[in-house]
């Protein structure tokens, strides 16, 4: 993806410019949010990123500017909202920085970031094509990344703000035949993790919301369904709720179910027991 240098513009046609450094910046902690602020949600057309947009809707206040690959289904869930869209896929060339600049034109800042865009792919990892690599990478991590660090800024210089990244269970242990797709949620885990500290006293928060097992398209578009009796899916609309926990609470780290937490504690004080268990029960 290729990432132009221009400044971004608000909807006032000023540029946003980035602080010389996150760290020289020290003002509140960050705090709860509250109705009335704009949001932008990536992944809006279905599955969590749709639950996500219709919970802030239904909490009201909330300028909404969503993003999705299919128009159709975006526009279905922005009905009877006063929410934008803004289709587009975030694999394509520079689709973060249109996005962002929509968004700005639109409701002239982003107090939220609800990060829900994200595809799979299940198999072998000797048999998953490059291609398939590459744009797993792009669209779970690289967009992600992007829209945060285009964001970001104009969070940090007015004091307030909040990114929520939609990890997964698969990022904190590791799932058989989804290596990718787990090595791109570990990826999301930490990098919450490290701007968490660069973020302190600047008024600025981020969360991370770890879903288990999701009903939603997700399996079908990735191509292989979901096949285990356990752990069962939950719907989308808890993951929503985890969400707007983390956004009214100030959360920094969300589980959904809550019982999910636990295979990554067991993990962290005994891996080898772990593993073997791991290996025996998939």
């Amino acid at each position: 993806m290729s990432h132009a240098s221009s400044p971004l513009r608000s909807g006032s046609g000023a540029p946003v410019e980035a602080p010389a450094a996150l760290s020289a910046v020290r003002r509140r902690p960050p705090d709860a949010a509250v109705p009335g602020g704009s949001a932008l949600v990536t992944g809006a057309s279905s599955g969590i990123g749709a639950a996500v947009a219709r919970r802030l809707a239904q909490e009201g206040g909330w300028r909404l500017v969503l993003n999705g690959r299919d128009r159709a289904r975006l526009e279905e869930v922005a009905r009877g909202t006063s929410a934008v869209v803004h289709p587009a896929d975030l694999s394509g060339q520079d689709a973060e920085r249109r996005l962002v600049e929509f968004a700005l034109d639109s409701v002239g800042h982003v107090d939220l970031l609800v990060a829900g865009a994200g595809i799979g792919w299940a198999g072998p990892f000797s048999t998953m094509p490059q291609r398939a690599i590459d744009e797993v990478f792009e669209v779970n991590v690289l967009a992600t990344l992007h829209l945060v660090r285009l964001l970001l800024p104009q969070m940090v210089r007015r004091g307030t703000g909040r990114v929520v990244l939609i990890g997964s269970l698969a990022g904190t242990v590791g799932v058989r035949d989804e290596a990718v797709y787990s090595a791109t949620k570990a990826a999301l885990g930490a990098f919450a993790d490290a701007v968490r500290y660069e973020l302190r006293g600047t008024g600025v928060g981020i969360s991370h919301v770890v879903p288990g097992v999701v009903d939603t398209p997700f399996f079908d578009r990735r191509g292989v369904p979901y096949r285990r009796s356990r752990p069962r899916p939950v719907p989308a609309s808890r993951v929503a709720d985890a969400v707007w926990e983390a956004v009214s609470r100030g959360r920094d780290e969300v589980y959904v179910p809550g019982w999910t937490r636990l295979p990554g504690r067991i993990r962290g004080a005994a891996p080898a027991l772990y593993r073997r268990l791991a290996a025996r029960f998939g």
